[in-house]
């Protein structure tokens, strides 16, 4: 029997925790050694934090068996009732409940955004929308209506040289790593046994007798499929497009479904057959040439960083056009690989996940 893999909670959760502590310290001078943190879809997390100094709290980032650069870090808060001085240029983020102000700003460790396409605007900490909103629930439960103006600064031990093993400085993320989440837990991806469940889930759709498979990248990709297909013939395969490809041979599916959001659709179509950013980012050269080969639109003086930055500078009507694009390149890419293999599929449909839309194409051969 395989071991059962470690989860652990993201960034965004353990940011939320002790901001959370360190209002209840400025609120009722108590010390908390833990606290329940609440997450999206209605779960919860009961997270260690450390008081370190008056209005100073922090939190290490759980271990868990996923391939996260950041598990382990010790991530701070501090609290301010003014401004601070002495941070990198930045405008802060702003919490507004029951009256009550919270100005968050990003410390030493913690990245500011630079670029636009992001989710986060230019200029502002890297913190992402989900934990703000998390941060804003917290904090509406601790403090009462009033006319609170609160400073507090994050900042993450190490937290620049740990950002260099990630994307963000292509992506345009200065000064350290993101508070990220969407659903406040960490999947774990440990390459070899995540493939391993990967083929036990796709043994399953085999034995139920379905002619179509459904492959998912991503959480919005997987909630999107639940409501189109049935739960069963589901697989989230996670950054392993060409493993989980593979693991269809001896099987009698006819059909591969495949969602995902826009950038995944384009390494795909790029032929990444594993979209982490560990093997590489999109080439947008090729993007480019995409858009001004199919669309007849030419971007050739514009330069990106990421796909929704290509997104917003497009024009209105070339927007899906240009997603229906990305849908056929991947699907094209799922053809050569399915011929390589010698799999008996001959039809792939892909659904890009452009503002909570599914946008298909499917090619036949």
């Amino acid at each position: 029997m395989s071991q059962e893999l470690r989860s652990g909670y993201s960034t965004g959760t353990h940011a939320t925790a002790i901001l959370g502590t360190v209002l209840e310290f400025y609120k009722e001078s108590s010390i908390l050694e833990k606290i329940e943190v609440f997450l999206p879809q209605e779960k919860t997390a009961l997270i260690d934090v450390k008081y370190e100094s008056p209005k100073h709290f922090s939190t290490i980032k759980t271990d868990n068996d996923d391939m996260d650069v950041t598990k382990g870090c010790c991530i701070h808060v501090r609290l301010y009732n003014e401004k601070p001085e002495g941070l990198s240029e930045q405008n802060p983020s702003v919490l507004e409940f029951k009256g009550n102000k919270l100005y968050l700003y990003a410390g030493k460790g913690l990245g500011i955004v630079t670029k636009k396409g992001l989710k986060i605007s230019p200029s502002f900490p890297a913190i992402n929308p989900v934990p703000l909103e998390m941060m804003q629930t917290i904090a509406s439960t601790v403090l009462q209506k009033g006319q609170e103006r609160l400073h507090l600064v994050f900042s993450v031990d190490n937290g620049e040289k740990i950002s260099k093993q990630t994307a963000n400085a292509k992506v345009g993320v200065i000064g350290g790593i993101s508070i990220l989440g969407t659903r406040g837990i960490v999947k774990t991806i440990s390459a070899g046994a995540y493939i391993e469940s990967i083929k036990s889930e796709i043994s399953v759709v085999d034995a139920n007798d379905y002619k179509t498979i459904v492959f998912t990248l991503g959480n919005s990709a997987h909630d999107y499929a639940k409501v189109h297909y049935d739960e069963i013939q589901i697989v989230e395969i996670g950054n392993f497009i060409y493993d989980a490809s593979e693991l269809l041979k001896n099987k009698r599916f006819t059909k591969l479904v495949f969602i995902t959001a826009v950038a995944k659709m384009a390494k795909v179509g790029q032929g990444f057959k594993n979209t982490h950013n560990r093997y590489g980012t999109m080439d947008f050269v090729i993007i480019k040439s995409w858009i001004k080969d199919e669309l007849n639109f030419d971007l050739q003086g514009e330069d990106f960083l990421t796909l929704k930055a290509v997104l917003q500078t497009l024009p209105e009507d070339k927007i899906i056009p240009f997603v229906k694009v990305l849908g056929s390149k991947a699907a094209l890419s799922f053809k050569k690989w399915f011929e390589e293999l010698g799999l008996g599929i001959k039809e792939v449909e892909t659904i890009t996940l452009e503002h909570n839309k599914g946008i298909k194409k499917e090619i036949k051969w």
